[in-house]
């Protein structure tokens, strides 16, 4: 005798069944669609000639299988003495309360032939094993068997969650534009390239458009810019300040290098002697500063306009925002000057302290704006 068997008997045993329905659940109706036999399938012989049907128009379904075992299951309970019959339920294709509703109604059907005290239920997976309840209002459930093919479950349900991801890659936008988008340019491009002989410079390109996708994909850069540029008064004016605070930012290093006395740089001077004298640095964000401050007072003004229609709590936030960049100002210029001019440092503490002030002042002015409106709203609702 068998381990499962043995196990088999001892749950009958300590039951007080007498008569067993060995029951095969197919869910999903695969019996059904595959074979056009119609359910329930009652009977030993009946049973055999609807799993042979199904392994040959499908040999990798499990159901097949799982009708065999219930087969084997209802012999040994024969050869044991025990009272049995075999049959084969099925729901229907798209599972769900229909499925079990029919499933429960064959069983019903073959109770009033077969007065059975008693159920075994044979299953293949957790999706047909679901249906347990309710065929314990139907039937009492004596012992559950499931079909393990000599193939690992675990690399089964890898297989299935790895098809599963690669067709999202596939025909998901959301992931197919990074996933094989990304992949295909740098193919593409290397492939051209090694037509052409132009195998090492273009590796430099491969990489740098690599570690962009990297960048943009992990900053979330691409749904920012996406959310940026809607087709609205407010994206279009996010989208117009983001430029024209990006080409000011830019043409800040332009002046910033005009700035630079050209005699305090020789021929001959290396780059690190150049980083290192605070001289020619303060020369250079002297220049740069103003054109710097204007690039990114566009892009927060941008912000502020566009939001302008998004709540008063907003708007509060983008002003202060503003407000901070005009008041920073005056000690970032100082600090230039320190070291263009080696000025003590002790001169950043009253822009520094000013700046704080006009901050704080203009900050606890917004909020009580703020609170006033919210106050207002309340006592308008």
């Amino acid at each position: 005798m068998s381990q499962k068997v043995g196990k088999l008997e001892n749950k009958i045993s300590s039951s007080s069944a007498s008569k067993l329905l060995v029951i095969c659940v197919d869910r999903d109706n695969d019996v059904g669609e595959k074979t056009g036999i119609s359910t329930p399938v009652v009977g030993r012989d009946a049973c055999i000639e609807a799993a042979q049907r199904l392994a040959l128009e499908d040999p990798e379904d499990a159901d097949s299988n799982s009708i065999f075992s219930a087969i084997k299951t209802y012999e040994d309970l024969i050869s044991k003495g025990y009272v049995a019959q075999v049959i084969t339920v099925t729901g229907v294709k798209n599972r769900g309360v229909q499925a079990d509703e029919k499933i429960a109604s064959e069983i019903k059907s073959v109770l009033q032939t077969f007065s059975a005290n008693g159920a075994v239920i044979i299953s293949d997976g957790e999706d047909d094993e679901s249906v347990i309840p309710v065929i314990q209002n139907v039937l009492p459930v004596i012992s559950v068997q499931r079909v393990v093919m000599k193939v690992s479950r675990s690399v089964e349900y890898s297989y299935a969650v790895f098809g599963k991801y690669l067709k999202m890659i596939a025909y998901d936008s959301k992931y197919s534009k990074f996933f094989l988008g990304v992949p295909g340019i740098l193919l593409l491009i290397g492939g051209i390239a090694t037509v052409f002989g132009y195998t090492a410079e273009i590796f430099a390109i491969l990489v740098s458009i690599l570690g962009g996708a990297f960048l943009i994909r992990a900053f979330d850069i691409d749904r920012a810019w996406s959310h940026w540029t809607k087709p609205t008064p407010s994206g279009f004016i996010r989208m117009f300040t983001v430029i024209t605070g990006i080409i000011f930012i830019l043409s800040s290093i332009s002046a910033g290098v005009i700035a630079v006395d050209t005699s305090l740089i020789g021929s001959e001077t290396q780059m690190i002697n150049i980083i290192s004298n605070k001289v020619i640095i303060g020369q250079f964000f002297a220049g740069a500063l103003p054109i710097l401050w204007i690039g990114i007072g566009a892009i927060f003004g941008g912000i502020l306009l566009s939001n302008w229609l998004g709540g008063i709590h907003r708007r509060i936030s983008d002003t202060l925002r503003l407000i901070v960049l005009v008041a920073l100002y005056p000690t970032v210029s100082q600090f230039t000057n320190i070291l263009i001019n080696d000025e003590s440092s002790f001169t950043l503490i009253i822009p520094l302290l000013i700046g704080f002030a006009v901050t704080l002042v203009s900050a606890t002015i917004l909020f009580k704006k703020f609170r006033k409106h919210k106050d207002e709203e309340l006592l308008s609702d």
